[in-house]
């Protein structure tokens, strides 16, 4: 199957980091699937950010799920705008929400949801969780796979 990539401006080539989310570049490609509501995960175990209080760095677990219509994410570019909050300061809950609202600006998809799993600073760990709505009648849909934090244990 032949994909037109013309327009992707990083794929296959150096690309420099960006400085935070909003210089960050997200593309798309074509849905070679289109109809077919099927979804698509992308795990980042090692997400970071910072605290944009004390400038700590916070980390998390990331799960996006998404059914894609016309569009899918290209990853090199999701991979790049991920990395771009290392130094970017802002709370959890912005981050996990800016990063799902700027990915169904970009791919207007049948749905999308994400786990942000955020490892415990001060003993709270806190996890958000978003989604555009119902999903999908038939589509299946997996666990996010990521324990609950149970500290003690």
């Amino acid at each position: 199957m032949n994909h037109d990539v013309s327009g992707l401006t990083q794929l296959g080539q150096y690309t420099a980091q960006p400085t935070s989310p909003e210089t960050a570049v997200l593309e798309r490609v074509s849905n070679p699937h289109k109809g077919t509501h099927y979804v698509a995960r992308f795990t980042a175990p090692e997400f970071t950010s910072l605290c944009p209080i004390t400038a700590q760095p916070d980390f998390a677990h990331l799960v996006i799920d998404y059914i894609p219509g016309e569009w899918l994410v290209e990853s090199k570019s999701l991979k790049l705008y991920l990395t771009s909050f290392r130094n970017h300061g802002a709370f959890h809950e912005a981050c996990t929400i800016d990063i799902a609202k700027r990915l169904v600006a970009l791919l207007e998809p049948a749905w999308l949801r994400i786990g942000g799993y955020w490892y415990p600073r001060g003993g709270i760990p806190i996890d958000v969780f978003w989604q555009t709505g119902a999903p999908l009648a038939g589509a299946w849909i997996p666990d996010q796979g990521v324990p609950p934090y149970r500290g003690r244990g």
